[in-house]
Formats: C-alpha cells, sequence, structure tokens
C-alpha cells in the first residue's frame, strides 16, 4: 500500500492487522510517534491522516492506503515545537509529540483558540507529568 508520510512517498507491507504506529515506526523507522497504551486512550500516538489527528495505535495501516500522513519528525520546522519549548511545555517528554501534534491540528483550524477550545482539542491527550497548563500556555502564545 501506498502512504504519504510528511511530503515522501512510501511502499508500506504491513501484514493485516498492523497499526499505523507500528508501521511508522518499525517499517520507516519514524520512532518520534510513541506506542504508550496501544488502546487509543493516551495520545501519545497522535499523527495527522489528512490533516486530522488520528490516535495510530488503533489505526489500522490498510485503513489509511493512499492517504497523507504527518508524524512529528514532519512538523520539525512548525512554530508550535518553538512555543512548546518557550512554554517549558514538557517534563518527561513522551506524551509531547502526541500533544504537539494536536496542537498543529487544532492551530491549523484556529490560529487563536480559546481556553475552552484548547482544552476541548487536547482533551484526547493526557500528560502523567501533569504539564497541562504549561501546553496551554504553549498554545495560546504560538506564532504561526
Amino acid at each position: 500500500m501506498q502512504l504519504t508520510v510528511n511530503g515522501h512517498q512510501y511502499e508500506v507491507h504491513g501484514e493485516v492487522g498492523t497499526t499505523l504506529a507500528e508501521a511508522l515506526r518499525e517499517e520507516l523507522s519514524l520512532t518520534g510517534t510513541k506506542i504508550a497504551c496501544g488502546e487509543g486512550h493516551c495520545g501519545a500516538c497522535t499523527v495527522l491522516v489528512d490533516d486530522e489527528p488520528v490516535l495510530s495505535c488503533i489505526t489500522l495501516v490498510h485503513a489509511v492506503d493512499g492517504a497523507r500522513v504527518t508524524t512529528i519528525e514532519g512538523l520539525r520546522d512548525h512554530p508550535m515545537i518553538d512555543a512548546f519549548v518557550r512554554s517549558d511545555a514538557l517534563q518527561c517528554g513522551f506524551c509531547t509529540p502526541g500533544q504537539i501534534v494536536s496542537a498543529v491540528a487544532l492551530v491549523e483550524s484556529e490560529p487563536a483558540p480559546t481556553t475552552e477550545q484548547i482544552r476541548h482539542a487536547m482533551a484526547g491527550n493526557l500528560c502523567r507529568c501533569g504539564a497541562y497548563p504549561k501546553i496551554e500556555e504553549a498554545i495560546r502564545t504560538w506564532q504561526g
């Protein structure tokens, strides 16, 4: 199957039942996407599929054949990265890739989101370190 990942075309050969997260990490060596719960509860594995946030640990790679996928590696030059650093919006950093991907999806659709919009959009991304106030600050103060 064909995937465009971070602007590059790939032929992916995952077996039936392979998740998008597994294909990204194991076949394409894009390890920025984290797998934490493996059940779609924590958001650490969030990537963009055709510009929409998707939990890649529960999305089968066959279901996104032909799609455009953006991982954290594809966002390395996005201003949201700088906003997270400036706001110190990370502690252990494990959830950070998924947090940033979700934040980018939000600001691409709503460049100046309200606190309520931020909290709603980010509700699927858990941070065990409790960096939520700093994450909200990063999203409020990003400069696009």
